[in-house]
Order: C-alpha cells, then sequence, then structure tokens
C-alpha cells in the first residue's frame, strides 16, 4: 500500500458513481423495458461485429491479461496484492447478487414479452437470467479504477472510462444486460476497489505500528 499512488483514484470513482446514477436514472425514468430497448436499437453489421468483440473486454479471462499487463508492461509488482484482493471481492460480490440474493432476475429475453423489438446479434448466444448485476461491466470497471493508481495518468481517466462505458454498454447491444444491471456493475467494481483498499490499509498501518 505504501507505494501505491491513489491521486486519481477518488476522481475514477467519482467519475464512475456519477455514471452509475445516471444511468439508474435514465433506467427509472423510461422504466425497465423502454431504456433497455432505446439502447438496443440496430446499428448495423459493422456496429454488431464491433460489439461481439469488445465486450470480450470484460469477460473473466482479461482478469489474466491485466495481471501480466501490471507486471511485465507497467512494472508494478506491488500491485499484486491490491489486484487479487480486488479480483476476489468483485468475483464474490456479483455471484452472492446474480445467484444468491436476485438469482432469479430476468434478463431482457425473457422480460420483454415482444422478443422481435429486441435487437438480437447472430452468433451471440443469449442468456435468460440472473441479470443483476453485469459481470462484464463489473470487471472493466475494477480494471478502470486498478489502472486509475498504476498508470496514474491523468489522461487515463477519461480514456478508461471511455472503454469501460463503451464495453458497459456492449453488454445491452447484445441483449445481455438492462441499464440497471450496468449501473450494479458499476457499483459493484467500486464497493469491490474501496474495500480492498479499506482492508489493506488496516494491514499496513498495523504492520507498521507492530514493527
Amino acid at each position: 500500500m505504501k507505494t501505491i499512488n491513489t491521486l486519481y483514484l477518488r476522481p475514477a470513482i467519482i467519475l464512475s458513481l456519477f455514471c452509475a446514477l445516471f444511468i439508474f436514472i435514465y433506467a427509472f425514468a423510461l422504466g425497465k423495458a423502454n431504456s433497455f430497448l432505446y439502447l438496443n436499437a440496430d446499428l448495423g453489421t459493422v456496429a454488431d461485429t464491433f460489439f461481439k468483440i469488445i465486450t470480450n473486454a470484460g469477460d473473466g479471462l482479461i482478469w489474466l491479461a491485466a495481471l501480466l499487463i501490471l507486471i511485465f508492461v507497467l512494472k508494478r509488482k506491488d500491485g499484486i496484492v491490491f489486484f487479487i484482493f480486488t479480483f476476489v471481492f468483485n468475483t464474490v460480490i456479483t455471484q452472492v447478487f446474480k445467484y444468491l440474493i436476485v438469482p432469479d432476475a430476468p434478463r431482457p429475453i425473457k422480460f420483454i414479452a415482444d422478443t422481435s423489438a429486441i435487437h438480437l446479434v447472430p452468433g451471440v448466444t443469449v442468456h435468460s437470467i440472473s441479470s443483476f448485476p453485469s459481470g462484464h461491466t463489473a470487471t472493466i470497471f475494477c480494471l478502470y479504477l486498478l489502472f486509475s493508481m498504476f498508470i496514474n495518468q491523468r489522461w487515463w481517466l477519461s480514456v478508461g472510462l471511455l472503454i469501460s462505458l463503451i464495453v458497459a454498454y456492449s453488454r445491452i447491444y447484445l441483449a445481455q444486460h438492462f441499464p440497471q444491471d450496468i449501473g450494479g456493475g458499476i457499483l459493484t467494481a467500486i464497493a469491490a476497489v474501496v474495500l480492498t483498499y479499506i482492508i489493506l490499509q488496516n494491514i499496513y498501518k498495523r504492520k507498521l505500528h507492530s514493527s
């Protein structure tokens, strides 16, 4: 914890919270179905291909790629523990909500009666339950917050946020999630990173006092 610079973590968290709040307000104002359908509109085959590819940036395997970048590109081995703790908290929170708290939360294909109104991308398997929160969104926003500390550059606040929002939007475009699920994924990421920071900070302080 001593060598990790959190200068850009706070603004990254604030920006993420603002995005989550905006998404929840948007979804509440238009309703669950309409807020999804407006964003799920067919943008053409190029968009289909693009979002089908970019959505993988929120897949579970991206954690491994990000860890390798952290170690070998950014050369920040001091961040491995923070990285692992965040991964564990993010996974646990996401799975608890998906399979214990709201296990039967319907996804768009199951919730919306007129499925013909939903834009489905060819080649994408659409799931029907365990909608909240969006795991892909939680993952990409976790990495956004984590790299705000390890890259430690102002440009990442905007570039990283844009990438994260595009990946999050891909989950709606591919008919996998509602906007509320995206907002929930962002809050999950924030919770995972904040919990990690608090716990590791306390451990570091205890070691400091005991030495």
